[in-house]
Formats: C-alpha cells, structure tokens, sequence
C-alpha cells in the first residue's frame, strides 16, 4: 500500500511537472481520435490516408479560423468598451446591493461598539503589482510553438497512429488479449467520437438558442453571436464553464441595460437555456452508457484543472469516459465502471 501511495504521488507529480510535454500529445491524440471516423469514411472514397488527414486537418482549422475572424471585431469592441461601461456597472450594484451593506456596516458598528472597540476604520495598505511587458512578449512565442506542436501532432497521429497501434497490437502475446485491446480501443474510438459529436451539436444549439434569446432583447446580432459562442465553449467544461458564463452575462447585462431588473434577463435567460439542456436535452440524447456520476464529475474537474488549467477542464470528461470504457471491457472491472455512474 505504501508502494502503491508513492507511486500515484510521483505520477501525478510527473503529470503535473511535464505539462508543456504531456498536453499537446494529449490534445493531438484527442483531436486524431475525434477525427479517425472521418478519416475512415474517407478511406472509402479511395483517398490516401496522407491527403485524407491533410483535408480533414485544414477543414478543422478553416472552420476555427472562419469563425475567429467573425467574432474578433464585437470582442474588440467590447473589449474597448468594458473599461468605460464598467465605471457605470459600480453604481448599479451599489444601488441593489446598498441594503445590505447598510445592514452589514449597522452589525459591524454594533459588534464594535458592544465589544468596546472603536468603530473607526483600520488603516488599510494597498499593493501594486506592475505588469512586465517582457513577460509577455516572451510567452508568445511558447504559446505559439504550442500550437503548431499540436496541429503536427494532430496530423501526424492521424497519418501515422493506426499502423503504430497496429504495430503495439502486435507485441501482445496471446490472440485473446490482441481481440481484447483492439476491441477497447475501437470501442474508445466509436464511443469518444459519438460523444464529442453530440456533445458539440448540443452546445451548438445551446449557443444558437441563447445568441437568439439575447437577439430578442436588443442586444446587436454580432454581439449575440458572440455571447451564444462563449456559451457554447464553455459548456463543454461541466458545472465550471456554466459558473463562468453566469458571471459573464451577469457583467454583461449590467453594461447593456441601464434598468436593473433588465440587467438580470441575460442570466436569467443563460440559466434557464442550461438548466434545459442539462437536464433534459443531454440525459436523453447521451443514454445511460454515457452517464457519469456528478460527485466523480466534480471531482475529476477539481484535479484536472487544478493541475493542467483549462486544458485540464476540456479533458477531464473524454477521460473519464474512456477510463469507463476500459473499466467496462475488462472482466473482473465492470463494478468500478459502475462506480463513476
């Protein structure tokens, strides 16, 4: 026991230590695996792997860049506008929120007072951190490096992966485990992709929906765009992203509408979206084979954004389902699969 508490120690050090390493492969291999059926139906058409893999990678990223372009000019905009529209945001939560802290510095003073302290405010001291411009200038570079290391790594999984997995299938040594791993491994494949499939289009019709809802108030069209695409990223990060979103349309209702009550129907409206799609839309679409436990959820989101970042948040669900997956096919291991249920 004591073996086994060391080494899941030193591996989720490793893990965390080797980041910069660790996450592009894991991206690109999710990102081969996502597109492997694609490469296939591909296949069929007598297309070589080497051009169906090039065609489906430049799809991919034309379609991210389509739609970076779209929504770059209303998030400037309102990139611009927030630290102006924000000086008007103080006001308005001074004014709903004005009871309370009434109430609040009343039971303070109170306190004070029955305690025979003085009710004079403690001197409080500010720090000031000043941004280095080098920094940044620094981290570009990485970040761009980043990225191309996924998009060659994508590719090259793609081209090169099956006769790799092949290859390891290979070194097995009875037929018996062979039949097993390549059945897991297609299972992972058809499951991962089925999931990532529908899970995209829910979050799209997520985005669409909330895009038209904020439409419908007043908001301009490519503002609304904007907005129904931040939603529809970050619902691919369960009960995470959905917090976030809040947030942002709560900021982003309090900029829009200068009456309060109005400032609240963004949320309102975000909130009432989600609460449709994740509990009804999404348990009814996925099934029970694709269900995974809340608490295991959570749990599984708190490790792996605490530990890799976003990048963690948007890999924590795939993981967990593959880990199901595994878990399901090996005899004797079906009871742990039913655990994250």
């Amino acid at each position: 026991m004591s073996l086994l508490v060391l080494a899941t120690l030193a591996v989720g050090y490793t893990l965390w230590a080797a980041q910069e390493l660790i996450l592009p492969i894991l991206l690109a291999a999710f990102f081969a695996l996502v597109g492997n059926p694609i490469l296939r139906l591909l296949g069929k058409l007598r297309l070589p792997r080497f051009i169906a893999a090039l065609i489906v990678l430049i799809g991919g990223l034309a379609v991210a860049g389509a739609l970076s372009l779209q929504l770059a000019e209303p998030a400037s905009e309102w990139v611009r506008q927030v630290p102006r529209e924000l000086k008007q945001v103080g006001p308005k939560l001074r004014q709903m929120t004005k009871p309370l802290q009434d109430a609040n510095r009343a039971a303070q003073n109170f306190a004070r007072a029955a305690g025979g302290e003085s009710t004079a405010k403690p001197v409080q001291v500010v720090k000031t951190e000043l941004n280095d411009p080098y920094r940044s200038l620094t981290s570009t570079p990485k970040y761009v490096a980043q990225v191309l290391a996924v998009v060659l790594l994508t590719f090259f999984f793609m081209v090169f992966g099956e006769s790799l997995q092949r290859n390891a299938i290979a070194l097995l040594p009875s037929q018996q485990k062979k039949k097993l791993t390549i059945d897991i491994l297609h299972s992972i494949e058809r499951e991962i992709s089925r999931y990532v499939l529908t899970i995209t289009l829910i979050n799209t019709g997520l985005g669409l929906a909330l895009a038209g809802a904020l439409y419908a108030l007043g908001v301009p069209l490519p503002e609304s765009l904007l907005w129904g695409t931040m939603a529809a990223i970050l619902n691919f990060a369960p009960f995470v992203g959905p917090l976030i979103g809040m947030g942002v349309m709560l900021l982003m209702g309090f900029v829009a509408f200068d009456d309060p009550g109005a400032s609240l129907l963004p949320a309102g409206l975000y909130l009432l979206l989600h609460a449709i799609e994740s509990q009804a839309v999404t348990p009814i679409v996925l099934g029970r084979r694709m269900r995974l436990s809340p608490l295991v959820l959570i749990l599984a989101l708190m490790f792996f954004g605490w530990m890799w970042g976003i990048v963690g948040l948007l890999l924590a669900v795939p993981m967990l389902v593959c880990v199901k997956l595994v878990l399901a096919r090996i005899e004797g291991m079906d009871g742990w699969a039913r655990l994250l249920e």
